[in-house]
């Protein structure tokens, strides 16, 4: 495949065209090696290729073939020259190799990953998985918990990371994985919550991994190497635990530090040492096989002592017998002094030491001995009980006698299942290594599955046979001796080995070590790649380190954490808290793969087949269930710790949008919700009002009356459908970007505000249209708006008000046509705030007609947010000449008790009386004024008129003389538009006649009888109003509907004027015309 492509116009002709395309050529292969340097391997989330300035500037086409094209130049390059950009991307590490290459100043240019499957992936995998559990505790696991359960504990946990791997592999051949392995596909599968509280769970895991290794390594070291190198020594064999412990405390601490400074000053040494450590678990395993082979014709020679059926420590003791037989005489043995008080044959001894034998039998029969029949079951016991072979002949003794101090094998711990179980897992981690290392590998997306699943079968395979090779082989006293006491504080895996058990020991030590290198080195670098995502605010200041990228401050704090595991000082307690957050890990792998699965998102794509969402679910099944079998009370506590993560991202962390699965699977959710929910009115039970919020924005595209959002907030506390819209007027095309520009500040403050819901910008030719197109059309399927909140509009008697009174009467007449409820908010400006707090006061609700209960529903909703919580809520009625007054308020006493709303009552009389002088004046003014406009409007038609037919004139007179020949020809003489000067005169002063007279009726007007009524009416509930209700906080009053006659829409407007005149917080409220408050349960 040629590394770039030349492109030659086909018109090429000529040296000269050559020379050209040459040059090309050379610049295109200088702009490709540009290219290929600027990768620096940390993940991006957008393309490295599409919409690349360096791109563009570096492949200028100046060939015709494409000139259909040539616009779009800029932002999309051509095939051509992206393909090879394409072939050639590669990821660089992170780390280690970035590391050695600035500290040997070698990155002048960068080379191809070259690791295949067996190196990149398989030996570190493998490396991993193998270690400190599989010499130190798989055979004594083996003795507690017999074959068969051991085989079952075993199968279930390789089980698990199998379907893990299964699942990594679909998610890792998903498209190309930059260095991050494991956090980096949970947290781009399932979005920056997960991936945060994910990845510091396996940050956590890794780094009390950590831990594990490094007492491992002091316990080969203590108890098996060099004993004498204990700090705390004891004289007492029941104290002997707690100095082990001490010891282990500060050996641990030496050696993390240790470790600490080699990891800060030669990571690029641990890398290499890695293959060394590596062989040292592979010769221990081999040597493990050997040993078991040998023990089919040669079993090695590793005597136990009995005692009855107790097995002896041979700790202070070499033989294993009571006495001897020497010269004919009768000698008592060391063994004897253990268990009485004197080297006499009459001394007093132990009870049981006095009735039961002392016998030796063979620690490794070898595999043909038929001991697997004895190591098949299980054999769990309390702390302190002593170690007995089951088929042994034995006598008790008496109950009283005291067994401290007697040299026993005593078990350090408890045992059971689920124990054993977290003290296994551990040796099954370490499959994420290989994808880890993807930005290593020649072919991730081939390398990672292959290897990955090939080392899990291969140290499966090794773990099972392990299992049944240890029942076959050793004795079961043996196997449950943790630490080897019977046979000399040898490691007893190490007694099986051949050809000698240092074989194991000094092969297990190294690994051990390597292993928390190892730990120490990954887990800072998975710490510093956290936080510089920046999902999670307060660890940013560990993505720092030294100018090489080296994650001083990460290492610190993961030495610190690997401190707090040191203290602890015991692998069987450290060990299944690492398995917690391991399992964790895991858990969401399969998930990720489950829910991309069964998302289809268009874009999940693996390369690697043999996955399905039922494996994914079963290993997140499996993970969950391990976890609590491991330890239910850990499993909590880590699910907290994640729990606690993950709602910190979300409420202060970076947004992230990662095309994540979660937000599909919302997505999914909410398509599946939407056409559940019945495309009609729900029922009265379920009414509330969802909202539609009508905004003013003013010439910078800012919101003109914030407080409408405070009162959205308020009325809805987060709580249904709320729909922010505003209209621009103008052609979309051209209000591109003002629309952008208005839709993120209308954003930032219902941000602001608190105001949660959506926005919606919508681009008109005129603002009445844009409005009825949002009342239109605003939601989707169920999820529409019901009620329309909106301001009054304050300047609506200016006449150059794009919001005129004309538009408020046609929104209002629209949301009756629509069936939907409207509330008008007047003088939204003296509304509260969400901050502010109204200690007492009042809410007044004037009903006066019935519109379906909203009067009522909408103060209750009010008093649920905290600043009406402590008003109180009074509802009035008007009683006309003919009612009962008193009977009117037992039964809304009554209606209000079935609604349970608490309210104060009242009725108030509205008796007929003659129409005042100044309602007769008020409507005259009204009128007069509407005339006026009318007058005004008329003239100013007729002056526009005028300058259309000087327009039609002039450009008639520029046409040519032909055109005008052709067209005098075609149209008739009576329509010819030709104006002189006389005639225009005339036309002006007819009209300005007509104009002057128009006025002088004005005032000679008498008022409509039917507006004086309903001034009437409005003066008069506004008195009574303000009577009763000037002091309140809110009015809540029935909106009158608009006349049916359009010729009165003015008049309209001036109506409700007077009827709110003099309240400082008015909302006017207009229902749909169904019910939205019941009575019933």
């Amino acid at each position: 495949m040629p590394t770039s492509f030349t492109v030659v116009p086909v018109e090429a002709q000529g040296e000269g065209r050559q020379r050209d395309g040459r040059q090309r050529e050379e610049e295109e292969d200088e702009g490709d090696e540009r290219d290929r340097g600027a990768g620096d391997g940390i993940a991006r989330e957008n393309s490295p290729f599409i919409n690349s300035a360096e791109l563009g500037r570096g492949n200028t086409y100046e060939g015709k073939n494409m000139a259909l094209f040539e616009e779009e130049m800029d932002s999309n390059p051509m095939v051509s020259s992206l393909l090879n950009k394409l072939a050639n991307y590669t990821n660089l590490t992170q780390g280690v190799v970035e590391h050695e290459a600035d500290e040997d100043s070698k990155r002048k240019e960068v080379k191809g990953p070259r690791m295949g499957t067996f190196i990149g992936v398989y030996l570190p995998c493998l490396q991993n998985i193998l270690g400190v559990i599989l010499f130190l505790r798989l055979t004594w696991i083996v003795g507690t918990a017999g074959v068969l359960e051991s085989f079952i504990i075993v199968f279930m946990c390789c089980a698990c990371t199998m379907l893990t791997a299964i699942s990594m592999s679909a998610i890792a051949t998903n498209g190309v994985v930059p260095a991050g392995g494991s956090y980096y596909m949970i947290s781009r599968s399932l979005g920056p919550e997960f991936g945060g509280a994910v990845g510091l769970c396996f940050y956590l895991g890794t780094t009390f991994a950590g831990a594990m290794y490094i007492l491992g390594t002091i316990e080969i070291l203590l108890t098996y190497i060099t004993p004498s190198a204990a700090i705390f020594k004891v004289t007492d064999v029941s104290e002997e635990p707690e100095a082990m412990l001490n010891n282990m405390r500060v050996y641990g601490t030496c050696i993390i530090i240790l470790m600490a400074i080699v990891v800060f000053v030669g990571v690029k040494y641990v890398n290499k040492l890695a293959l060394v450590f590596l062989a040292c678990v592979i010769l221990s395993i081999i040597a493990i096989y050997a040993g078991v082979i040998k023990t089919a014709f040669d079993p090695p020679d590793f005597p136990i002592c009995l005692l009855g059926n107790r097995t002896l420590s041979k700790r202070n003791f070499e033989v294993c017998a009571k006495f001897t037989e020497s010269n004919n005489e009768t000698r008592t043995t060391p063994l004897w002094l253990l268990f009485c008080d004197s080297s006499l044959l009459n001394a007093t001894c132990d009870d049981y030491f006095t009735r039961n034998n002392v016998t030796e039998i063979q620690g490794i029969p070898g595999i043909m001995s038929g001991v697997l029949a004895d190591n098949l079951w299980s054999a769990y016991s309390e702390k302190g009980s002593i170690v007995e072979k089951k088929d042994q002949p034995s006598v008790a003794g008496s109950e009283d006698s005291k067994m401290g101090g007697l040299p026993y094998v005593f078990t350090d711990i408890m045992t059971y299942f689920t124990m054993l179980v977290g003290i296994y897992f551990p040796s099954v981690t370490g499959i994420m290594a290989g994808s880890n290392r993807s930005g290593d590998l020649k072919d991730a997306q081939k390398s990672i599955p292959t290897g990955t699943i090939l080392a899990i079968s291969t140290t499966s395979f090794i773990y099972l046979s392990c299992i049944v090779l240890f029942g076959a082989c050793i004795e079961g006293v043996i196997l449950r001796d943790k630490f080897g006491e019977a046979v000399n504080g040898n490691l007893v895996v190490g007694t099986l080995a051949w050809p000698s058990p240092w074989v194991i020991v000094i092969g297990s030590f190294f690994s051990t070590c390597g292993a928390g290198l190892q730990s120490l080195t990954g887990a800072p670098r998975l710490l510093q790649a956290i936080a510089r995502d920046g999902i999670v605010p307060f660890i940013q200041i560990f993505g720092h380190g030294k100018a090489n990228g080296e994650p001083t401050w990460a290492l610190l704090l993961t030495a610190g954490i690997c401190e707090i595991g040191i203290l602890i000082a015991s692998l069987d307690s450290v060990a299944p808290i690492l398995s917690m957050f391991f399992l964790m890990c895991y858990m969401f792998v399969n998930l990720a793969c489950a829910v991309q699965t069964l998302l289809r998102t268009p874009n999940w794509r693996p390369r690697f087949k043999y996955y399905h969402w039922t494996l994914s679910f079963l290993g997140m099944s499996l993970c969950l269930a391990l976890m609590f079998i491991c330890s239910w009370y850990y499993a909590l506590i880590a699910m907290l710790i994640a729990g606690c993560i993950y709602k910190y991202i979300e409420y202060r962390g970076a947004e992230k949008e990662w095309g994540d699965g979660i937000r599909g699977l919302s997505l999914n959710a909410a398509r599946y919700a939407l056409l559940r929910v019945e495309d009609g009115p729900p029922h009265t039970k379920n009414w509330r009002p969802q909202l539609l919020v009508l905004l003013n924005l003013d010439n910078e595209q800012l919101v003109k009356h914030p407080r409408l959002l405070s009162f959205t907030s308020q009325l809805k506390a987060g709580k249904g459908l709320t729909i922010v819209g505003s209209v621009l007027q103008g052609i979309y095309l051209d209000k591109c970007t003002e629309t952008q520009k208005a839709e993120q500040n209308v954003k930032a403050l219902m941000s602001v505000e608190k105001t949660k819901g959506f926005c919606q910008i919508v681009v008109s030719p005129n603002f009445r249209d844009g409005i009825s197109y949002l009342i239109q059309s605003a939601g989707l399927g169920g999820m529409k708006h019901n009620t329309v909140l909106m301001a009054w509009p304050q300047s609506w008697k200016q006449t150059e008000n794009r919001f005129s009174w004309k538009n408020f009467v046609d929104t209002v007449r629209e949301t009756t046509a629509a069936q939907q409820a409207l509330l008008v908010a007047k003088n939204i400006d003296l509304f509260p705030t969400n901050h502010e707090r109204f200690t007492e006061g009042n809410i007044d609700v004037w009903w006066i007609v019935h519109d379906g209960g909203m009067l009522m529903l909408l103060p209750f909703l009010l008093r649920q947010h905290k600043v009406w919580r402590k008003c109180k809520m009074r509802i009035f009625t008007v009683a006309q000449m003919d009612d009962n007054s008193i009977q009117m308020k037992k039964d809304l006493q009554m209606f209000l008790y079935h609604l349970r709303l608490n309210a104060q009552v009242e009725v108030v009389e509205m008796f007929e009386n003659d129409i005042s002088a100044f309602t007769y004046e008020k409507t005259l003014m009204m009128e007069q004024r509407s005339q006026m406009l009318k007058q005004m409007q008329l003239s100013k038609n007729e002056r526009e008129r005028e300058a259309q037919l000087i327009h039609d004139k002039n450009t008639a007179s520029r046409s040519a003389p032909a055109a005008e020949a052709s067209v005098a020809a075609a149209v008739p003489e009576k329509v010819q538009m030709t104006w002189t000067k006389e005639k225009f005169v005339a036309e002006k002063h007819k009209n300005k006649d007509s104009n002057v007279s128009g006025f002088k009726d004005i005032f000679n007007m008498k008022p409509n009888q039917s507006n004086v009524r309903r001034m009437h009416t409005a003066v008069k509930l506004n008195g009574v109003v303000l009577n009763k209700s000037q002091d309140a906080q809110l009015v809540l009053l029935n909106m009158p509907g608009p006349p049916k006659n359009r010729k009165g829409d003015e008049n309209y407007m001036e109506f409700l004027e007077v009827l709110t005149e003099g309240l400082d917080r008015v909302l006017l409220v207009r229902g749909s015309g169904r019910e939205v408050i019941t009575i019933y349960s």
